[in-house]
């Protein structure tokens, strides 16, 4: 699937979020999202995944614009793409097997998602559990797992669903630095191995430089620049952050 913001604006509350993007990512591009908190990165990804429509400016998916999408169409485009947020946004109380065969829950029926807590097809949650290396705890609560564990959890939930593309929020913002590059790791891996288009938001500059073959800069809700890492210099970088600390 290929994304396109086309002068894309979202104002709340009289303050543009976004202002004015232009953005086109390829099927199977890797993009990493960099720039100061409140800078735009997050609505600008509640735009792709069509849980926010722009003030002005379109989305674009596959050529269509998104706004002239009817529900089940917009439904159908939501399914291909899926969104790791920094929340996780599991349910603590259930079973790890639960929280990641809920990536099915936009294509299934509400009995099949009910059926789904008695008897749960574990063999497709325990492949999606093998491709981020946390098997061993299909049936563990998930609010015992460590942050690291249960974001590998929210990466496997998005396996199940099978999107064409890869929305990653902040993944590794609650883990610790040598954690979060293993999950950027991973998350570049998985992509790549699949054919699947993956774009992450992400603090580190470090990660986004050393993972990801083209990196977008995004500063006060404008594109900075977009460019292959090795062009990403330190001036760049200060005038990007300047009057924020870069992560």
């Amino acid at each position: 699937m290929k994304l396109e913001l086309d002068q894309a604006r979202k104002v709340f509350d009289q303050v543009a979020a976004l202002d004015g993007v232009s953005l086109s990512v390829e099927p199977g591009e890797q993009v990493a999202l960099i720039g100061p908190s409140g800078a735009g990165k997050t609505t600008l990804f509640r735009l792709l995944n069509l849980t926010l429509r722009p003030t002005s400016g379109r989305v674009r998916l596959d050529g269509a614009d998104a706004a002239s999408l009817t529900d089940a169409q917009q439904q159908e485009a939501r399914q291909r793409i899926g969104t790791i947020y920094q929340q996780h946004n599991l349910v603590g109380r259930l079973r790890v097997v639960h929280n990641v065969l809920a990536g099915n829950l936009g294509r299934w029926p509400a009995w099949k998602s009910l059926a789904s807590l008695l008897w749960p097809d574990t063999d497709e949650a325990l492949r999606a559990l093998h491709q981020v290396l946390i098997a061993d705890k299909l049936h563990e609560r998930t609010d015992a797992l460590s942050g690291g564990q249960q974001q590998r959890v929210a990466i496997a939930r998005v396996l199940v669903q099978d999107p064409e593309v890869i929305l990653a929020d902040e993944p590794v913002s609650s883990v610790d630095p040598t954690l979060a590059a293993g999950i950027v790791a991973l998350l570049t891996d998985i992509s790549a191995r699949a054919g699947k288009t993956l774009l992450v938001n992400l603090h580190s500059v470090d990660l986004a430089l050393q993972h990801f073959p083209r990196v977008v800069g995004v500063r006060g809700g404008r594109i900075a620049f977009d460019l292959p890492p090795a062009q990403v210099g330190g001036e760049l970088l200060s005038a990007l952050y300047a009057g924020a600390q870069a992560a």
